[in-house]
């Protein structure tokens, strides 16, 4: 097939893909698909969203412990609706955030490589920014889901709470899985290997240690930099957010009913009492 094959197809499955959210909660809306009159390829109108104001790693650093757990559960919105339509986006990071702080409006864009999801299908492991992969994806297992874009925003909530944007910065994707062991320790890495029958590529053998590595305690991050935008919600919701195993991550749902969102709710409440 050739390049321009190949490029057609990805913005075909890409317009079917904003087909299938259109009207969808915080999902960048599809607005038209023109076609070029020469090659025949599709382009995509979609909405415009204002982002002018400010890149989003200064805005992530203005951002105080409310604006976290808002646009938090906005992103978590847009995944569980995709999600509840069969879509995966398997590229959730900052860039793909569109917000327009102003109006507190936030989309989630760029479905380029974003796929419907069937239950024990192979998919390719070459997605998602490097900063954002699942595990899963480092150690080679295809047979991944929903649960990967729960991690990607996993690592997202991390860099804003501790004000450490990328938290996991891998020089490479081989890098990339030893900076999150240093982290999340080796115990918990191999048992997820054992588990679903993996092993790590021999490349491996002299970036990890042969001696396990300790889990490092979320509360390591803590400094008085970012010790306002810490709670033990915070760091619960995170752990279940960034788990080695995919199964065991929590889901959109689920996380939207956390604790750490219970301000949130509150908020709107007296809102609606006040009106």
């Amino acid at each position: 097939m050739s390049a321009c094959a190949v490029k057609k197809n990805k913005i075909r499955r890409e317009i079917k893909i904003l087909q299938t959210l259109q009207h969808g909660v915080n999902i960048v809306e599809l607005i038209d698909v023109v076609r070029d009159p020469l090659t025949k390829t599709p382009a995509i109108i979609t909405e415009f969203v204002d982002t002018s104001d400010t890149d989003f790693r200064k805005l992530y650093q203005s951002f105080n412990d409310f604006d976290i757990r808002f646009y938090m559960f906005e992103i978590l919105k847009a995944l569980d609706y995709c999600h509840s339509k069969g879509i995966m986006h398997r590229d959730v990071k900052p860039h793909n955030i569109m917000i327009d702080h102003a109006n507190r409006k936030l989309r989630l864009i760029d479905w380029g490589l974003a796929e419907f999801y069937h239950p024990g299908q192979e998919y390719n492991v070459r997605v998602a920014s490097r900063y954002f992969k699942g595990p899963e994806l480092l150690v080679d297992l295809q047979t991944y889901d929903y649960s990967l874009d729960i991690w990607s925003l996993g690592c997202m909530f991390a860099g804003m709470i501790f004000k450490r944007e990328p938290f996991f910065q891998g020089s490479d994707n081989y890098d990339q899985l030893v900076k999150i062991a240093k982290v999340l320790g080796t115990e918990e890495l191999y048992s997820y290997l054992d588990k679903y029958r993996l092993t790590l590529d021999s490349h491996y053998e002299d970036l990890l240690p042969q001696h396990p590595i300790p889990r490092k305690p979320w509360t390591k991050f803590i400094n008085s930099q970012n010790s306002h935008l810490v709670s033990d919600e915070a760091l619960d919701l995170l752990s279940q957010m960034l788990r080695y195993d995919h199964a065991e991550r929590i889901t959109p749902k689920d996380a939207m009913g956390h604790a750490f969102f219970q301000p949130l709710r509150d908020y709107h409440a007296n809102q609606t009492r006040s009106q």
